[in-house]
């Protein structure tokens, strides 16, 4: 029996309007049409639509649109790129997400930086690197410490001195600039270190969310496929 617009609208709280642009977007495969000119949907256009709004929350909107562009182009080939970038930066932001953990995790109590402000030499050597290593990022922009107006020389307040700590802490663990840069956003972004632990967990079931959202998407995908 063909089914009508408004139900399929009706299984997802949609207006038959939004049902009618998907099929123009071609995110539903082409409707038939009545003698009279109406809509006549069939089953796998239910799933179509269903697996469209299963990508959503997995891969995004426009991503969600361009994969079943391209399945119902009859280029499903075309479609996988885009659900294995997705996947890759699931990946990525996890990856930087543990890099994150793991630094607060090792960065221990006696190296959490005390008041006050110390210069390259002295910092370096606490943490047994070269001063060079500092300068490099600088250079990249990892560390910037203000200047001293009457020396010139470096000057390393505590809130630099701990963001070198989680800095060195990082590439010991064999993260890189890019990967470090993130996370000493993240942490000057929340106020420091103490405040983010409540961002990770927020961050870390974000992206358990997210990983549960393509598993979905992925069996709905499957299924559409199956009828097409």
């Amino acid at each position: 029996m063909p089914l009508r617009p408004i139900d399929l609208a009706r299984e997802h709280g949609l207006s038959t309007q939004a049902v009618r642009n998907y099929e123009e977007a071609g995110i539903l495969p082409p409707a038939e049409r009545s003698p009279h000119g109406y809509r006549l949907y069939a089953p796998r256009h239910a799933a179509a639509l269903r697996a469209f709004l299963a990508l959503v929350p997995a891969h995004g909107h426009a991503t969600a649109g361009a994969i079943m562009r391209a399945v119902n182009g009859g280029a499903a080939e075309e479609a996988l790129p885009l659900i294995d970038e997705s996947h890759a930066q699931l990946a990525d932001d996890r990856s930087t997400l543990e890099a994150v953990a793991g630094a607060l995790r090792d960065l221990a109590p006696p190296c959490e930086p005390g008041p006050g402000v110390t210069y390259i030499g002295p910092l370096a050597q606490r943490l047994g690197i070269r001063p060079a290593t500092l300068r490099k990022w600088e250079r990249v922009g990892l560390i910037v410490p203000r200047r001293d107006p009457r020396t010139g020389y470096r000057v390393y307040t505590s809130a630099d001195v701990r963001d070198v700590l989680l800095a060195h802490q990082l590439r010991r663990g064999g993260h890189g600039l890019e990967q470090i840069a993130r996370v000493l956003e993240r942490v000057r972004a929340a106020g420091g270190p103490e405040p983010l632990q409540a961002t990770l967990r927020e961050w870390r079931d974000r992206l358990t969310a997210r990983g549960l959202a393509m598993l979905a998407g992925a069996a709905a995908l499957d299924a559409y496929l199956g009828m097409s």
